[in-house]
């Protein structure tokens, strides 16, 4: 039972990577009001699969770090804990600026699920993300069904996130309402993970 608070607070911290603003936000939105609700649902779904894919490498190569490199480790973790202080940062300094959604390509079925896919897993703030904060969360001896809950909370955090925003913005009127709250949710945001990058940073 002692892995479970780690296990949801890594749970919070995929929620937050996932809903910060970025290139994965515009892709869904655009796509959802582009072309078709489906089509955003799809996208929402590649963008879960990449999701899995990180987290399945990162602790792939965390165990081996973590064993054998205790210096990677604190580069990692001081890492970590910057790029969580600045995209904290980041957040609440953008956080009044307008959405902008860039103009969705005209596709359909598998294509939306296979562009969405190559554009997270190419995503560098998911390398960043998973390449140094997540990597620092997940023990180095945790068991076997931890690291599959983690994965599968990555695939299922990412894929209701995504195809949440799928579904909501697939009605218009719905771009006006979260444009009304957008400062106080993103500000929010970003105060929790400048929050969180002092104790990756000061962390054990």
């Amino acid at each position: 039972m002692s892995d479970l608070p780690q296990l949801l607070l890594i749970a919070g911290v995929l929620l937050l990577s996932v809903a910060s603003p970025g290139p994965n936000f515009a892709l869904v939105t655009s796509t959802s009001m582009g072309i078709s609700r489906r089509a955003g649902i799809l996208t929402g779904l590649g963008f879960s699969l990449a999701s899995g894919t990180w987290a399945l490498l990162a602790i792939g190569g965390v165990n081996f770090l973590m064993s054998h490199a205790p210096a990677v480790h604190t580069a990692i973790r001081l890492a970590g804990g910057a790029y969580l202080l600045w995209l904290g940062l980041k957040m609440i300094a953008t956080a009044r600026q307008p959405i902008r959604n860039e103009s969705a390509r005209q596709s359909s079925g598998a294509s939306s699920l296979g562009k969405a896919f190559v554009v997270s897993m190419t995503n560098p703030k998911s390398i960043g993300f998973y390449g140094s904060i997540f990597s620092v969360m997940v023990p180095s001896a945790a068991p076997l069904w931890f690291d599959a809950a983690v994965v599968l909370l990555a695939l299922s955090i990412s894929a209701l996130w995504y195809c949440s925003l799928a579904l909501l913005f697939s009605h218009r009127l719905a771009r006006s309402v979260y444009g009304k709250l957008k400062v106080f949710v993103e500000t929010a945001m970003g105060i929790f993970l400048v929050g969180m990058s002092g104790r990756v940073l000061f962390g054990r």
